[in-house]
Formats: C-alpha cells, sequence, structure tokens
C-alpha cells in the first residue's frame, strides 16, 4: 500500500477520534492506530526499496545517456578529422593541377615558339632559294634577250 495513503488514513483517524475538553489532546482507536503504524513499518521499507529501483534506472539512464554522447561526439570528432583530410586531398589535388597545368603551358608556350622559330627558319632559306633561283631565272632570260638582238656573225 502506497506511504501516503497510509498517512492520510492516520490523519483521518485523529481526525475522527474524540477530543478532550479544554486539552489539545484527542482519544483514537487504540487498534487502528497501531494497525496502521504497522502497515507503515511494511510500507516503507517497500517505497525505500521502490524509490532505490527508480534512482537505480535512473543513474543506469544516465550512464547510457553519457555513453551516447561520447560516441557521438567520437563520432564526430572523426567525421570532422575525414573532411579536413579530405580537405587538404583536395587542396593538394588543386595545387598539384595547377601545377601540371603551368607546365603544360609552359611546354605549349616552348613548342610553339620552337615551331615559329623552325618555320622562319625554313621559309628564309626558301627565300634565299627562291631570290637565288629569280636571279639565275632573270639572267638567263637577259642573256637570251641580248642573244637576239645581236645579228648573227658571218
Amino acid at each position: 500500500m502506497d506511504i501516503l495513503t497510509l498517512i492520510d488514513r492516520l490523519e483521518t483517524l485523529v481526525n475522527e477520534g474524540w477530543r478532550i475538553p479544554f486539552t489539545a489532546k484527542t482519544v483514537v482507536d487504540e487498534n487502528a492506530f497501531f494497525d496502521l503504524i504497522d502497515q507503515m513499518r511494511v510500507s516503507i521499507p517497500q517505497e525505500i526499496k521502490r524509490a532505490n529501483d527508480l534512482l537505480q534506472e535512473r543513474d543506469r539512464l544516465l550512464a547510457t545517456a553519457a555513453q551516447e554522447a561520447e560516441r557521438i561526439i567520437a563520432e564526430a570528432r572523426e567525421k570532422a578529422a575525414r573532411l579536413v583530410d579530405e580537405h587538404e586531398i583536395v587542396a593538394a589535388a588543386r595545387a598539384e593541377a595547377e601545377s601540371i597545368k603551368a607546365e603544360a603551358q609552359r611546354e605549349a608556350e616552348d613548342i610553339c615558339k620552337g615551331a615559329d622559330e623552325y618555320a622562319m627558319g625554313v621559309l628564309t632559306q626558301l627565300e634565299s632559294e627562291l631570290s637565288s633561283l629569280l636571279k639565275t631565272t632573270s639572267n638567263g632570260i637577259e642573256q637570251l634577250r641580248r642573244g637576239r638582238m645581236q645579228p648573227p656573225s658571218e
């Protein structure tokens, strides 16, 4: 039985008792009084046991919650570390890509410069050869014209 119910019954027993005139005393049924006291003696250990059980359950729940909180914190730290690592890997990859791109650009510029120099050399040589060939052709034509203009010698 609930201890509060027993206390209420004890209070009712006193309230229903006979008052002794001109005093602050009340006469109660002794058997009913001791019966309630006996019930309290039985009920109090049960109430204490139930309270202890509740305290143990609360402690168990708090321990479980603390463990869960620690697990969540550990997972969050691991995830943060992974994200930092991934960020560093991405940053390193970007830096490497920029380096490769810059090197490719330099190589492309060197190749273009080399191709331009080669083309300039070939064209300059061709111009020289064509100029020489043109000069030879012009001289040949000139000689042929002079030869026609002179009368044949007899």
